[in-house]
């Protein structure tokens, strides 16, 4: 027999703070918090994870501007990203669901505004899911090619990638105890695997390249003539590898005292990225050793090359094995967090089949559904691999072109609409607006420059379909706004209503 929320109430014991603030956005407490600020910041220092999306890109940013817009490029977008993450953790503090971006648009904006920031932030995140578990591919391929000379087809990357997403989701469904777990060891095991990369990279080579190399040398393979368009193509690699931070705010109805530690881990995540990304991406470029054998790899990966080069076979595998493990937990976070978004938003009725998708289990308190649903569209967005050689900088540019307007419009709408907005306890003071506006024009600037080519000429194998993907989620969202609305708006009534429901006599 199924328990009902209220009773589930009564046996155990009054409101605690968390909860209360839950009830109060309209939502009775489901899943299980039983992760700490700790274990929030790991999670979202995961899913940024400077050995994976700062090493994905390695490459596509040594083509796209080469050593000196790798290097400036980072330096130049990490304040700015901060900006972003910054405005967002204050809302964040105000709103801790797992809704996260959509719920925050609603409360600012209305349910219009919450539907399409829903269905941006969704998209940004299956595309992480597809490029993070690619990119996992695509390097373990890289160490089966030092350790038995395999050179792996389009389908059998597509193939290896299809079983990493199984893992990930199987994974997944154990419940939130293996997720704090998880997270906390992959946020140290990032951080140590940095530390052991840099040291190897720093000591190990006979020989490194000047710092005039690293901060000026420009290459440009992308077959553009404007060398400002491709510094400009050269930034996807840090909006990319500093993305995935609301995976904090998702997580929220999950953490203890989430109005302070989903706003910090949001922040702190962000900044520990920037600076450690920062030092690795350095140690990398100095220990180039033959920069056109690290374009040309035979692995089909610039780091493993490095790698290779600069402190030989052995230490080389070893290496790649400290990234791929940290990719893996990457990109299990990422799914974790894609679930979580998929579980929110159909939970009020805003998916196709929201019914399917919202149902939790009873044993682990973990939305199984959407974690399937999750992995299934991630490997759909990866399909184009098997016949476009620009698939993969395709994926990761829609995931930012997703992730980035769902930032920034809650924050646009705070800035726009003062009177609906009551800071929480985490908040920017009076930094609060100049910031929210320098966060609002960097996400228009950089929305914009991912939807244009990266390679010239356009063809089938370079084009980058990341505005088709993106006008297709619109268009689905547009088309289902029409069909659901009525759904969307009933279901949040009910949604509150039943909170009352169950809530009453209990506080």
């Amino acid at each position: 027999m199924r328990t009902s929320a209220h009773a589930r109430r009564q046996q155990s014991g009054p409101l605690d703070e968390d909860e209360r603030l839950l009830k109060e956005l309209g939502y009775t407490q489901q899943l299980h918090r039983r992760m700490g600020a700790f274990g929030n910041f790991a999670a979202s220092l995961s899913v940024i994870s400077i050995m994976s999306g700062t090493l994905l890109l390695f490459g596509f940013g040594l083509n796209s501007g080469g050593p000196a817009v790798v290097m400036w490029g980072w330096l130049a977008v990490g304040p700015l990203v901060l900006c972003l993450a910054a405005a967002l953790a204050e809302i964040t503090s105000r709103y801790p669901t797992s809704g996260g971006l959509y719920y925050m648009a609603r409360q600012l904006g209305g349910e219009r505004w919450s539907w399409y920031t829903g269905w941006l932030n969704l998209l940004g995140l299956l595309a992480g899911i597809a490029a993070q578990d690619y990119g996992i591919a695509t390097f373990t391929a890289a160490w089966a090619n030092l350790q038995w000379g395999i050179v792996p087809s389009p389908g059998g990357l597509l193939a290896l990638y299809a079983v990493i997403l199984v893992l990930h989701a199987v994974l997944n469904l154990f419940g939130a105890r293996l997720i704090n777990v998880l997270t906390s060891v992959s946020a140290w095991w990032h951080l140590a695997g940095a530390v052991v990369i840099i040291s190897a990279l720093t000591f190990i080579p006979s020989h490194h390249q000047p710092a005039g190399f690293v901060f000026s040398e420009f290459t440009n393979n992308t077959g553009w003539g404007a060398p400002v368009y491709v510094i400009l193509l050269g930034m996807l690699l840090p909006c990319f590898a500093l993305a995935g931070y609301d995976t904090s705010a998702h997580l929220s109805e999950e953490t203890s005292r989430a109005s302070v530690a989903a706003a910090r881990g949001i922040v702190r995540s962000v900044a520990v990225s920037w600076v450690a990304g920062g030092i690795l991406l350095a140690a990398l470029i100095f220990a180039v050793q033959d920069y056109a054998a690290t374009l040309a790899s035979p692995t089909g990966v610039p780091v493993a090359q490095i790698f290779l080069d600069a402190l030989g076979v052995a230490t080389a595998k070893a290496l790649l094995l400290v990234i791929i493990v940290a990719q893996f937990l990457c990109g299990y976070t990422v799914t974790a967090s894609a679930s979580r978004m998929i579980y929110a938003f159909a939970r009020d009725g805003a998916l196709p089949g929201w019914a399917r998708w919202q149902k939790v289990s009873r044993r682990t308190a973990i939305p199984a559904n959407a974690v399937w649903l999750a992995i299934c569209v991630a490997f759909v967005l990866a399909l184009p691999s098997l016949y476009s050689a620009s698939a993969f900088s395709a994926v990761t540019a829609i995931s930012v072109v997703g992730f980035t307007p769902a930032y920034a419009i809650p924050v646009l709408l705070r800035l726009r609409h003062r009177d609906k907005w009551a800071p929480g306890p985490w908040h920017l003071g009076r930094w609060s607006r100049p910031i929210g506006w320098t966060a609002v024009l960097w996400a228009g600037v950089v929305t914009a420059l991912f939807m244009l080519p990266q390679t010239s000429p356009v063809s089938a194998t370079t084009f980058n379909y990341t505005p088709v993907a993106t006008v297709a989620a619109l268009a689905l969202a547009a088309l289902w706004w029409r069909i659901g609305r009525r759904s969307y708006v009933e279901r949040r009534s009910s949604t509150v209503q039943t909170q009352d429901e169950d809530l009453e006599g209990i506080v």
